[in-house]
């Protein structure tokens, strides 16, 4: 992938660059343990380690799934509710149903939608790391799509980094399956 195309992704490797200075400055956690600044946006919280809390969420009976103004509206509100930083939103409207899939690129992760306005469906993924709070763009949802139904599954990503590495920091391991 071309750095071109890196940079319009909010992901430029140059940490000379103000999006890479971005992600290391606003995105911190706090180690529990020690106080001290993490820049691995790994946290502990409730006595649980994780990497970030990764939200799938499904609107049934929604609205406005075919609108890309109100779309790109509604990520912009998502990422202000949950304290994140956005980096960048790339949408995409496919005819002849209307639908949209998108991605909010943010420093903290991301918020994606995929849409089937014609069945009042949408597929919405959130996953953030750091102190974002990824809860916080559930209400946003609602508000801009009045679903009938709102299914949410969470799960906290990386948990099982520290037994799969055995408390390690390396940065290459195994793949492993999970049971």
């Amino acid at each position: 992938m071309s750095s071109d195309a890196l940079f319009q992704l909010g992901m430029d490797l140059d940490h000379g660059s103000s999006t890479a200075q971005t992600e290391e400055t606003l995105s911190m956690c706090l180690e529990s343990e020690t106080g001290e600044e993490r820049k691995d946006f790994f946290c502990e919280r409730d006595g649980v380690r994780y990497a970030g809390t990764h939200l799938i969420i499904d609107l049934v009976g929604a609205e406005r799934l075919d609108d890309l103004d109100h779309i790109e509206e509604t990520l912009r509100q998502c990422v202000e509710a949950a304290n994140a930083t956005l980096l960048h939103i790339h949408l995409h409207h496919f005819e002849p149903n209307g639908g949209v899939s998108g991605v909010a690129v943010l420093a903290e992760s991301h918020i994606s939608i995929h849409s089937w306005p014609e069945y009042g469906y949408a597929a919405l993924d959130v996953f953030m790391c750091g102190a974002a709070d990824p809860n916080a763009t559930i209400d946003v949802m609602k508000r801009a799509f009045s679903p009938d139904k709102v299914v949410v599954k969470t799960e906290l990503r990386g948990r099982e980094l520290e037994r799969w590495t055995a408390g390690s920091k390396k940065h290459s391991m195994k793949a492993s399956a999970s049971t």
